[in-house]
């Protein structure tokens, strides 16, 4: 395989992975709206400006560029709007992406790495959790992911689309050389808030719940690197060629950080003492959530490398201090 469409790959882990694409020779054509990337993280790829809501756009991109294998990133991720505008959602992430295989299907492409979510686990009865664990989204979000890889099974039945679906946990960190990082619109994760907060633009960051049954009280969540991910999807692209089935995997550091600790990190490697406050917990946030990521390191043959929260908040750091606007308008 050599030539990759990759849909929505102006976004965040999207702009991280169609450099590591780069690296191992592919060659990409990007298709977004930028509703939610920016052509600064993508500068030197080609870009194509389509939306998967038409039909007529992606069909005209997979006929003119014929890639081997599509990479699926587009899509909504804000799971708290999940619930106050779920027809957004099914609209972009269900609908759209529908638009999207039925085009791989036309035009005989059949395979597809998808970007999916550990939002579709809901709350685990155990952890650390493993991908044939119950699945019950607590969020519109975490559904519409499910709803997909659903439609991908079918589709590997009906029609021999062959799919990898990559599970992620708390994407973070940013690419070490501090030119693209994380810059969403909707400014919700834990890490870029804490160093948004160090960089003065906010006055403090919250701790939501500090009487959880854990270590310090807070909630413990699974980080991993926004490069990491990017290597993943190499990997699986490569298992799509060497005549892989359809299957899925988790992607985290099989490691547990508490809100506190990464708050506490985040100071240390600023060396900025922000202020935090402590609220009561937030509705719906389970105490611990980590993965098992076994089944991608010995099927895949993935390992990350940027394995302690210490690298995670120091290349984030990197990006954000040296674009404390983010990229450019």
């Amino acid at each position: 395989m050599k030539k990759i469409l990759v849909t929505g790959g102006a976004g965040y882990i999207g702009s991280h992975t169609v450099r590591a694409l780069e690296k191992e020779g592919y060659e990409i054509l990007i298709f977004d709206n930028l509703s939610s990337g920016h052509k600064d993280a993508i500068k030197g790829f080609n870009l194509l400006l389509g939306d998967l809501s038409s039909y007529e756009d992606i069909n005209k991109a997979i006929k003119k560029f014929k890639p081997d294998a599509v990479v699926h990133f587009a899509g909504s991720i804000e799971a708290g709007e999940s619930m106050t505008d779920p027809a957004r959602f099914y609209q972009n992430n269900v609908i759209n992406s529908l638009n999207l295989v039925n085009a791989m299907v036309e035009n005989n492409v059949k395979k597809i790495v998808f970007s999916s979510s550990a939002a579709i686990y809901g709350e685990p009865k155990k952890t650390p959790i493993r991908e044939n664990d119950t699945k019950k989204p607590t969020n519109v979000y975490g559904l519409t992911k499910l709803i997909f890889e659903e439609i991908l099974h079918s589709y590997n039945y009906a029609y021999g689309l062959k799919s990898i679906s990559l599970r992620y946990f708390n994407a973070a960190g940013a690419d070490p050389s501090g030119d693209i990082g994380a810059d969403h619109k909707n400014k919700t994760h834990l890490i870029t808030l804490a160093l948004l907060t160090a960089l003065g633009q906010r006055d403090s960051i919250k701790i939501f719940g500090t009487d959880y049954n854990t270590k310090d009280g807070t909630c413990i969540r699974d980080y991993i690197h926004v490069n990491d991910l990017a290597d993943a999807h190499i990997l699986a692209l490569k298992a799509l060629e060497d005549g892989d089935n359809t299957t899925a995997y988790n992607l985290g550091n099989g490691i547990g950080h508490s809100v506190r600790e990464v708050l506490e990190t985040a100071k240390k490697i600023t060396g900025i003492d922000f202020k935090v406050v402590d609220e009561p917990r937030r509705e719906g946030d389970p105490a611990i959530l980590y993965a098992s990521s076994d089944k991608a390191m010995n099927e895949l043959g993935w390992k990350p490398k940027f394995d302690s929260i210490e690298q995670i908040v120091e290349t984030a750091w990197k990006w954000h201090k040296k674009n404390p606007n983010g990229f450019e308008k």
